[in-house]
């Protein structure tokens, strides 16, 4: 089993530290949600770990290697970080022939990966009439060509389709079911909910969280019951007597913050209190995420000043 290790992986330009000490590993068997604000480090982080910048200090590897020391690169880790980079002269297959050429793998995975990205039909199309999502799937089938044990995509569901969007979903989910380590950045929080098992999210170059993403919604959300019934304050005094703070709201529905269904529901059966609606609410994966990272956004805006249209 092939992982992504970052041990005190620090990078600096000039006085800034794009990367400040990192440490955290992408697990074979688990797609890895990669977050942070803008300017949070995590493309620096991916170029680091491709050998494409070097580390002020600190390490990154693949299968305990560096990328530079792999035998076969492609075989071991497939990656996009730019959709926009292929040259838009070439047709869909050329490109792919060449960076299997340069990768030693066989020409016959070229037609395969076609087929996998939805692209066969637009084979012999010059890269350049592509839509963003057209070169999104280019992007991933390139990744794919070596069949890797590691796949690393930064805004991968970028121009993708609903179509788009379920397929690159199946896809990720396929890959890490069948063992291999999958690391996504994303800023589509209700995506990355969607697929990912753990999370790993920045903030100004510094790790803020670490954890599989139950465990992420836990510790910044607060769940709520939202529920209705005919018998509001003796549904209040039952609740304030067992350490709950009830509140009804305009349309005359209960909420109790920091509870769960399966506590309310048994409080109000024991009291004998008819429930009209008993409903469970979790803050999502976004709230969650600008809760940790509030302080740690490089840019900002002011949502109290209007803006300028």
């Amino acid at each position: 089993m092939t992982s992504i290790d970052v041990l005190n992986l620090t990078k600096e330009y000039g006085p800034r530290r794009a990367v400040d000490g990192l440490t955290f590993s992408v697990l074979p068997g688990r797609v890895t949600g990669f977050l942070g604000p803008n300017g949070a480090g995590k493309s620096t982080t991916m170029r680091l770990v491709l050998g494409l910048d070097r580390p002020t200090s600190g390490t990154a590897t693949i299968g305990g290697r560096t990328y530079a020391s792999l035998a076969e690169p492609l075989r071991t880790v497939g990656a996009l970080l730019d959709a926009g980079a292929a040259l838009g002269a070439r047709t869909a297959r050329d490109h792919l022939r060449v960076l299997a050429a340069a990768g030693g793998l066989p020409a016959g995975r070229v037609d395969e990966v076609l087929d996998r990205t939805g692209i066969a039909s637009v084979a012999r199309r010059r890269i350049s009439t592509f839509s963003l999502g057209m070169r999104q799937r280019l992007g991933i089938a390139g990744a794919l060509l070596g069949d890797p044990q590691v796949l690393m995509l930064d805004e991968p569901a970028n121009g993708l389709d609903p179509e788009g969007i379920i397929w690159i979903r199946t896809l990720l989910r396929d890959y890490a079911d069948d063992g291999r380590a999958v690391l996504v950045s994303s800023h589509l929080m209700t995506e990355t909910a969607a697929v990912a098992d753990h999370l790993v999210v920045l903030g100004k170059g510094s790790l803020l969280a670490d954890a599989p993403i139950q465990d992420f919604l836990d510790e910044w959300t607060t769940p709520r019951v939202r529920l209705r019934t005919t018998e509001g304050e003796r549904l209040r005094e039952a609740l304030v007597r067992k350490g709950y703070q009830p509140a009804q709201t305009d349309d005359g529905r209960w909420t109790v913050d920091g509870a769960r269904v399966e506590e309310i529901g048994p409080i109000a059966a024991h009291e004998g209190i008819p429930i009209l609606e008993l409903a469970g609410e979790e803050d999502s994966l976004e709230s969650a995420y600008l809760a940790l990272t509030s302080g740690a956004a490089e840019f900002t805006t002011d949502p109290t000043v209007p803006q300028e249209v």
